[in-house]
């Protein structure tokens, strides 16, 4: 930014023990007054040019100057007024910057498009100058004048009028322009978007991201539906609910932790390709990929196997990517050159036994190498017994070996009941840590995508049986640079198979598990009507603009992200 200066706030608190935040707002309502005084509102609603200019985003007009720019970024004055006319253009926006010297004021002006510079001079406005006293920074005006350029080629507009139409009581915070308070942040998004930009691009790449994913979905045939949030059973997922009470009808009801077994219920009826993004909830920790709210986007498709939605998943996440970087070129530029992985070669498939096999041989332990000779399940004979005593040897095999969570993976192994849970425990510790640094670009600067697939049916409750291969399932999960993405499957549509997965789960919650489903007698009874064969992709899109803007955590995507109350609230 060239403008022409910056107001530096006052500190927190002044050097009489008062707070300085409180002196400042009654300095600002004093003004607020004094603008009622001359029976003008500092609240106004009447937005509109009043000297027969044209109302204009500041984008559009900052493009009539592109003419007058010269190769070092600066704009030639007698060029903008050629190059912009002599017309008057009405702009609104926040104040972000102000300065004063005598006569002259600059004011750097934001609106949703961009920002420009405010050249107020007290020749162009006579008397009406001094209202400049009852501005202050974070203030909304509008002002009406004619494109021009300051001495130091900073492109302007020469206000003939300017007025406040809304008064900020509150300052920006001290060094608003480098807000990093990280609470502070979340808590008041509002301030966020205005003291970074940054943020408020990760936000409009938000809205294009869900736009562009809905825009390839429908031109594949998909219909957009919505699906009930208030559930009376746990179904589509295994997490554990939040729950809540209809007064009415004295029901005891579950938010929403997946759309699913509305969504196939709606294959049964005929609707052949269907998809909702809508909010999910989970009663779970909060981490930097997780959070009690979320967004998901979930679609299913007739006829189609979990190997054409592998396809297909990088149709869409590859469109999706253009469509952003269309949108947002510039920005997008950026956030592409940060990400430490790659869409544009194709993604690696994997089996889950073939990676943990594979990453049983990267410890370079000799009994494991030994093991994985037999593929993952030969690694999951060897571990079935506790090997607590051999922890300490096994681990001075290699660095790969080093690095393992031994505590937790020991503790997760004792909690198995089946050799597919341990195959699957096995894969979480050994393999799916190392996603992004087992499978890279030939030059070894990116990771690539991984579809990790087959997994066991022992934990895939909704996942079609493999025909070749019964103990495991049509599934897949993608990790990009080792962060899970999304799951889809070939959907089991076997009535009878499907009530004993149900339960299955009704056993694990009678043993204490939370994180089941409940017995659903009426999507039982949907199948028993016939589902087609089908394909279904969950994927949470939280991740997806976390993914695409290279932000580190999920609250960074979600503009109101759950925090504790604050104190004395």
């Amino acid at each position: 930014m060239t403008d022409e200066g910056r107001v530096t706030q006052v500190p927190a608190t002044d050097r009489e023990g008062g707070s300085a935040e409180d002196a400042i707002i009654q300095a600002r309502r004093a003004k607020a007054a004094h603008v009622r005084e001359r029976r003008e509102n500092p609240f106004a609603n009447d937005v509109r040019p009043r000297l027969g200019s044209r109302t204009i985003d500041i984008a559009d007009a900052r493009a009539l100057g592109d003419a007058a720019r010269d190769a070092s970024g600066r704009y030639d004055e007698t060029r903008v007024r050629e190059a912009a006319g002599a017309d008057l253009l009405h702009v609104r926006g926040r104040v972000i910057a102000l300065r004063s010297t005598g006569g002259l004021s600059f004011l750097r002006l934001r609106d949703r498009t961009g920002e420009v510079q405010l050249l107020v001079s007290q020749d162009a406005l006579g008397e009406d100058y001094a209202r400049l006293q009852d501005i202050d920074v974070a203030d909304f005006v509008e002002a009406e004048g004619t494109l021009t350029a300051s001495k130091r080629g900073e492109l302007s507009i020469d206000p003939r009028r300017l007025r406040l139409v809304t008064k900020a009581y509150r300052p920006l915070p001290e060094k608003w322009h480098g807000l990093t308070d990280v609470e502070l942040r979340y808590r008041q998004r509002y301030v966020d978007l205005v003291a970074n930009p940054p943020v408020a691009d990760v936000f409009r790449a938000r809205s294009h991201v869900v736009r562009a994913t809905r825009a390839i979905l429908d031109a594949h045939g998909f219909l957009e539906v919505e699906t009930p949030t208030m559930h009376t059973l746990v179904g589509g997922a295994a997490a554990r609910p939040f729950e809540t009470h209809h007064n009415a009808l004295d029901m005891h009801l579950y938010m929403r932790i997946a759309p699913e077994l509305y969504l196939k219920r709606l294959l049964v009826g005929g609707l052949e390709r269907v998809y909702e993004i809508g909010r999910c909830y989970r009663n779970e920790g909060i981490s930097t990929r997780h959070n009690p709210e979320f967004t998901m986007l979930e679609f299913y498709q007739a006829y189609a196997t979990y190997t054409d939605l592998m396809d297909f998943t990088e149709v869409l996440l590859r469109g999706v990517d253009a469509r952003l970087a269309e949108a947002m070129p510039s920005t997008h530029a950026l956030w592409k050159e940060a990400r430490p992985f790659t869409l544009e070669q194709p993604f690696v498939r994997v089996p889950m036994e073939r990676a943990v096999a594979a990453a049983a041989e990267r410890t370079a332990i000799p009994t494991w190498v030994a093991a994985a000779a037999a593929g993952g399940m030969g690694l999951v004979a060897l571990l079935r017994d506790d090997f607590g005593a051999s922890i300490k040897e096994w681990a001075k095999s290699s660095p790969r070996a080093k690095a393992l969570d031994w505590g937790n993976f020991r503790k997760g192994l004792a909690k198995c009941d089946s050799d597919g849970e341990r195959l699957f425990a096995c894969y979480e510790y050994l393999a799916e840590p190392f996603l992004s640094g087992d499978y890279r670009t030939d030059d070894g600067k990116r990771s690539v995508p991984v579809f990790v697939t087959d997994y066991p049916f022992e934990i895939s409750p909704l996942a079609r049986r493999s025909d070749a291969q019964p103990e495991l399932t049509d599934r897949f999960e993608l990790f990009v640079d080792g962060r899970e993405l999304c799951n889809a499957f070939s959907e089991l549509n076997d009535p009878d198979d499907q009530a004993s997965r149900f339960e299955a789960q009704v056993a694990r919650k009678v043993r204490g598990d939370e994180e089941t489903m409940d017995y659903d007698g009426d999507y039982i009874r949907a199948l028993e009507q016939g589902m087609p064969p089908a394909a279904g992709f969950g994927m949470g899109m939280d991740r997806l603009v976390m993914m695409l803007t290279h932000s580190a955590s999920i609250r960074d995507v979600i503009l109101f992200p759950l925090l504790r109350p604050e104190s004395g609230t």
